[in-house]
């Protein structure tokens, strides 16, 4: 269980890196969803800590 609940954390976290990507890649970024993003990738990140 804890395997696949790694696989998908990190399935997340990858995709949040490409939103924020994407984003800054756009002629205007959206910043407050950058902000967004981030904090969202932050706690993916936080909870991939604890394995």
């Amino acid at each position: 269980m804890e395997s696949s609940h790694l696989s998908a954390l990190h399935v997340k976290h990858q995709g949040l890196e490409r939103r924020i990507h994407e984003e800054r890649s756009r002629p205007s970024p959206d910043e407050t969803m950058i902000q967004k993003l981030k904090k969202q990738k932050l706690r993916i990140k936080e909870e991939l800590s604890h394995f």
